[in-house]
């Protein structure tokens, strides 16, 4: 690998055996036309239940470029991303996903932005057909809330698919946080930042291994990670609550002395009582976000366990 630069794909797997023939398919076409860098490709099976592992190792043992790191468990995304990183020694480092959601073919133009200057080049998503309807909607409006509410704005319709040059990965292994949320980190540490568009296919194979459920989870991560406006609100929530009162109370003196004392109706009051608790009970929710984030951060574990490395020499 010396005499060019080197271009190092990071590609977490979990449960992707069916995917596995047509993404080196598709990958290697690609990059085996690309003369000016070489490659070598980082998979990080990220404690899968099939047959993924094996199929990963008979594609190390007859292409050196292809590295594999295997995780002790599952650890998710995020932490399967991270690992990879940490392994990475590319000159430039490119993020992807297996399921071929992330195109092969734009990697020439990743490249080209990146050797002409860019520090790093993003792959943003111009159609999102292969996405459901609700999927759209819901990433539109979380970009919109995150970006109002942080003070990191991440753009719109970009994933992990990037290129990153040495000197942004370095600096993104600099963060420790262990509850990453990696689009928003990927923002922060900034860099000169170009943009190539494509249209997003459907995947390959298989379906995500994202649910509705693990989305919202992951979008609260994303508001918890980069902005504390949501504490800050209930801050001014409380104060308007205290003016309502105030007023409120103003108001039944001024009532009681020119009308005299009435019988409060049984509805107002149960309602009040169930509307001030049940804020109490939310603002106590939001309180816990961060303080949970406190909690996981403070135990200080590592985001991941290497099982073994296989590959390129590798081997432990």
């Amino acid at each position: 690998m010396q005499g060019k630069p080197v271009v190092s794909l990071v590609v977490p797997f979990y449960n992707e055996g069916a995917t596995i023939e047509m993404f080196f398919d598709a990958i290697t076409s690609a990059i085996d036309n690309i003369d000016a860098v070489e490659f070598e490709i980082v998979c990080i099976d990220d404690g899968s239940k099939d047959d993924t592992l094996a199929r990963l190792l008979a594609v190390s043992r007859s292409d050196s470029r292809v590295r594999v790191i295997e995780l002790s468990r599952n650890f998710g995304k995020e932490a399967a991303l991270t690992a990879g990183l940490d392994a990475a020694i590319g000159d430039a480092v490119i993020p992807m996903d297996a399921d071929l959601q992330d195109p092969p073919e734009l990697l020439v133009q990743m490249i080209d932005r990146w050797r002409q200057g860019a520090d790093v080049v993003l792959a943003r998503r111009t159609d999102r057909h292969g996405d459901s309807m609700a999927k759209r909607g819901t990433a539109n409006l979380f970009y919109r809330i995150h970006n109002r509410v942080s003070h990191v704005e991440i753009p719109s319709n970009v994933g992990d698919f990037r290129l990153m040059n040495r000197a942004s990965v370095d600096a993104l292994k600099r963060l420790p946080e262990r509850q990453r949320f990696m689009k928003g980190m990927f923002a922060w540490i900034g860099f000169r930042t170009e943009v190539v568009d494509y249209m997003r296919p459907a995947r390959a194979s298989g379906t995500s291994k994202f649910t509705g459920w693990k989305l919202w989870n992951f979008a609260l991560e994303g508001f918890t990670s980069f902005s504390s406006v949501p504490l800050r609100i209930w801050t001014y929530i409380g104060l308007c609550g205290t003016l309502l009162t105030l007023s409120y109370l103003a108001f039944i003196v001024i009532r009681t002395i020119i009308y005299g004392i009435d019988v409060p109706g049984y509805a107002s009051l149960l309602v009040s009582i169930l509307f001030l608790g049940s804020l109490q009970l939310l603002s106590i929710g939001i309180l816990g976000e961060y303080i949970g984030r406190i909690y996981m951060e403070s135990k200080q574990r590592p985001l991941y366990v290497v099982r073994q490395t296989y590959g390129d020499n590798h081997e432990s």
